[in-house]
């Protein structure tokens, strides 16, 4: 039902004649769509203090206050401090919001150190995606003024050292003014539709992969340590909606670096608007040796500056976009936002 043409007046009318209650007028037209309000602190959040003055010492013990199924937002207003723990937020769990301070994220840190190459107890490794700090399923989720973090650091040559500090696999979340701190493989972006806005992201290799569909806009990509690739995208097939399209960003740290690296033949990441403040690898972007999907390949760059800029050298396959091909990546209609985003 699209009601968007109708006055506010007679849309109260109208919803409130429909469901016999004022109030659920204002859940149903929030429920499905995620506002600014959405990362905002009020009176009924549950307080997160490690010092003990709230509901909950520990973020994870916050989450399992919220009921299974819920239907409605819970916010979580996790207090300054350093929370040492794995947070995993389950599928079950919808319309999760963690609050800390807006203008001071880096008061607010939910770190742990697991790595890939951990013994998983069972004479195997936990991998990857186990190794993330913290674990978000569930759709509808929002993080606001909060750094994430996992400390392992890899090793020039190390093996296994893959450390996730964020995993996000639940469709439709918003991170505002967030910090993602690692090194291999900082922010899973696994699978759904996200919007990162003024975020930090820290990393070396790999930092920002998976198979999300999502738009990073005016975020800080931090280069560090031996790096090799800033994202690593697995789009696998035409009828694969994902990419990431990075727009009025700044990349800056130790180079040389490449902007992506192809995981998977369709790959797709576009930087549009933005300022490439470090040395870019030459060729620009990497095949990794598989060169089968340079065809169906879609990593593009759209009116960037900075150092980093020059295009003179890049790979053939990769490409220096007109307006008309970077236009679907420039906002949030890449990710649908108009279905889902109220901000």
């Amino acid at each position: 039902m699209n009601l968007s043409g109708l006055s506010g007046g007679f849309l109260v009318v109208l919803l409130v004649v429909w469901t016999g209650t004022q109030v659920v007028f204002g859940q149903y037209c929030n429920g499905n769509y995620i506002t600014w309000d959405d990362l905002k602190v009020d009176d009924g959040a549950i307080v997160v203090d490690k010092n003990g003055g709230g509901d909950s010492v520990t973020v994870q013990a916050a989450v399992d206050m919220v009921p299974e199924n819920n239907a409605h937002r819970v916010k979580i207003h996790i207090l300054p401090g350093v929370y040492s723990e794995k947070v995993h937020i389950p599928k079950s769990k919808p319309y999760i919001s963690l609050i800390g301070y807006q203008d001071k994220a880096t008061e607010t840190v939910i770190t742990w150190h697991d790595k890939a190459s951990d013994d998983d107890g069972k004479g195997g490794q936990i991998g990857t995606w186990n190794s993330s700090s913290v674990i978000v399923e569930s759709d509808y989720f929002c993080a606001a003024g909060i750094t994430f973090q996992n400390t392992v650091v890899a090793p020039i040559g190390g093996q296994g050292y893959q450390a996730v500090a964020l995993r996000i696999a639940g469709d439709k979340a918003v991170f505002y003014k967030v910090r993602f701190l690692g090194s291999q493989d900082t922010l899973l972006d696994e699978t759904g539709t996200h919007y990162f806005y003024q975020c930090f992201i820290q990393g070396s290799t790999d930092f920002i992969f998976g198979n999300g569909r999502s738009l990073y806009q005016e975020c800080t990509l931090s280069v560090v340590g031996n790096a090799f690739a800033i994202a690593a995208q697995s789009r696998n097939s035409a009828d694969d909606d994902s990419g990431f399209s990075f727009v009025n960003c700044t990349v800056s740290g130790t180079g040389p670096v490449y902007l992506g690296r192809a995981w998977g033949d369709y790959s797709r990441v576009i930087y549009s608007y933005t300022e490439l403040d470090i040395d870019i690898k030459t060729e620009g972007w990497s095949d990794i040796g598989v060169p089968s999907g340079h065809s169906t390949l879609v990593l593009g760059e759209y009116e960037c500056r900075g150092k980093g800029a020059d295009r003179g050298g890049r790979v053939g396959w990769s490409k220096g976009m007109s307006y008309k091909e970077a236009k679907p990546y420039l906002d949030s209609t890449f990710i649908s936002g108009e279905l889902w985003l109220e901000l």
